[in-house]
């Protein structure tokens, strides 16, 4: 016999053995005449104490069970940007903590209709088990999935279905495919769940170390096809001449069809000193044909720092010598703002006056990592992001009293491995007239999604709403458009100084300053140096 289980606030299961035929259960919720909302409150945040600074938390009220207890974690090396909840009194025991956007709840009292389900309880303990974690996965998706409709579908019935499928199954990887094969008729690649092993190592990632091959993939949303990001810096995966844009077909042998990026990820982790063999599908360029490349790497330690900064000479085209100081941030982890805080001031030490904020293939990570970035850069109550729930309402999230670290001029870098808390980040200092984007359109993925550790120590992972510009603008599936683009003809227009630097010798030049975009970035910031100086 099943105990009453607590879903939510306002949806409440009780399920119990019917005599006498002890393999069928009862089912009996409260049905909400519709779907429930998810308020995503208005949010001010406080700026950050500029002397010492912090990660400060972010709470946005709601009402939320007293039986569900919160704690926010980092996925500083994935693609989603996370709002992270723990259900009941399983408390996340690693210390990577951070916070979101906001939190899920029930925003009133459900207006209830009795509705019973029945279906067969599993002899199979194991099976049993996952059982009781699906009716947990149906009800938060049922109360915070961004789609009321479900993808036109009959969710009460979706969870009657699943568990009759589940009844003759003897192992908990069959039954955790059952739920996995339900969430897919969503329609929504980024609602998912991962078993307790998977979820594991999902946290340990979180952590910022890990052993593995350094390399960041993506699900690609119109062909779920698994895509590389990008790679750390130095990491094996690096080394071995893995690129932006690959596709990753094939791992130690098995086939990657229908495998989710979490489950990749998992594979390609491994302990250090071991290896990996990994096949991937490329093109030498555009109008060539595919080709699929065989690559075996090595796994080692990685340490995941989000911030490398240098400062580049830069002479003006009046002649003046002067220092641009260059900032790249790979991942939105939970010490982002801070370390990119003491990179700043170490280079207004070095007398630097403008910036290069790059984030190219940076894939995103925590939300709340991405609005405190861009506080280091903006002053006053600006409006950082909308979201969406899914009523179709709009929230703002603003700053409050903000005061910019410096508001020397800058430039931010983008490309189509620019993604998520990336494109907000760049959409917020855009839309508020702090920065000029140079690059290419980014990748464009604007929704948020939760995760849920539930009872058994799986994940669930569902998308709860989307987010547009400052401006208002569509991120999802779309993407955001740079002021200035990498070309060969915009590079034809740069100023002669910008045209020694493409003839001088390899040896003469640093990488950084015979890299395209970043002479491009250099010419915008000439020109708001002129336009400045005229206005002064």
């Amino acid at each position: 016999m099943f105990s009453p289980i607590q879903v939510s606030s306002s949806t409440h299961l009780k399920m119990e053995t019917l005599s006498p035929n002890p393999d069928l259960t009862l089912l009996n919720f409260t049905n909400c005449r519709k779907p429930t909302s998810l308020p995503l409150s208005f949010h001010r945040f406080s700026n950050p104490d500029r002397s010492g600074y912090k990660q400060r938390c972010v709470s946005l009220s709601c009402r939320a069970s007293s039986s569900s207890r919160h704690r926010h974690e980092p996925e500083p090396d994935r693609d989603l940007d996370l709002i992270i909840r723990t259900i009941g009194s399983r408390l996340l025991s690693f210390a990577a903590a951070a916070v979101a956007v906001s939190s899920i709840c029930c925003d009133s009292p459900a207006v209830a209709e009795s509705l019973t389900v029945a279906f067969p309880v599993s002899r199979a303990r194991e099976v049993n088990t996952v059982q009781r974690t699906l009716v947990e996965a149906w009800g938060l998706i049922r109360e915070t999935f961004v789609d009321p409709t479900f993808n036109h579908q009959d969710w009460d019935s979706r969870l009657q279905q699943t568990m009759v499928e589940m009844f003759p199954l003897r192992s908990a990887d069959a039954a955790y495919g059952k739920i996995k094969g339900m969430l897919s008729t969503l329609g929504d690649p980024f609602t998912r769940i991962i078993s307790p092993k998977e979820y594991q190592s999902f946290r340990i990632g979180s952590e910022g170390n890990l052993q593995g091959v350094g390399l960041f993939i993506n699900s690609e949303p119109k062909t779920g096809h698994l895509v590389v990001m990008s790679c750390i810096e130095g990491s094996p995966a690096d080394r071995a001449g893995i690129h932006e844009g690959e596709e990753l077909v094939e791992i130690n042998g098995e086939k990657l069809e229908g495998v989710d990026s979490e489950a990749a990820a998992q594979k390609l982790r491994g302990r250090a000193g071991t290896s990996v063999t990994v096949k991937l599908k490329s093109a030498n360029d555009p109008g060539s044909d595919f080709h699929i490349r065989e690559v075996e790497i090595p796994r080692e330690f990685i340490k995941l720092s989000p911030i490398s900064s240098a400062i580049i000479p830069h002479r003006t085209p009046d002649g003046n010598l002067t220092k641009t100081g260059y900032v790249k941030l790979s991942a939105f982890s939970q010490t982002a703002a801070s370390d990119m805080v003491n990179a700043i001031h170490e280079m207004e030490n070095e007398d630097v006056h403008s910036y290069i904020l790059d984030l190219r293939n940076n894939p995103g990570g925590l939300v709340k990592a991405g609005l405190d970035v861009a506080q280091i850069w903006l002053d006053g109550d600006e409006t950082l992001v909308y979201t969406i729930d899914r009523d179709g309402i709009a929230e703002p999230i603003n700053m409050i009293d903000g005061h910019a670290v410096t508001r020397d001029p800058l430039v931010v870098l983008v490309n189509e491995g620019s993604a998520s808390a990336s494109e907000i980040l760049a959409g917020a200092l855009h839309d508020n007239g702090r920065a000029i984007l140079v690059g290419h359109r980014t990748f464009g993925k604007g929704k948020i999604q939760s995760v849920t550790e539930l009872q058994d120590g799986s994940a669930l992972f569902v998308t709860v709403a989307k987010y547009l510009s400052p401006s208002l603008q569509e991120i999802d599936r779309v993407g955001i458009a740079p002021d200035v683009q990498c070309t060969t003809d915009i590079l034809s227009s740069l100023s002669t100084q910008a045209l020694i630097k493409t003839t001088r010798s390899a040896s003469s030049v640093s990488p950084l300053e015979a890299d395209s975009c970043i002479m491009v970035a250099e010419h915008q910031l000439d020109v708001q140096r002129l336009i400045n100086g005229s206005a002064s």
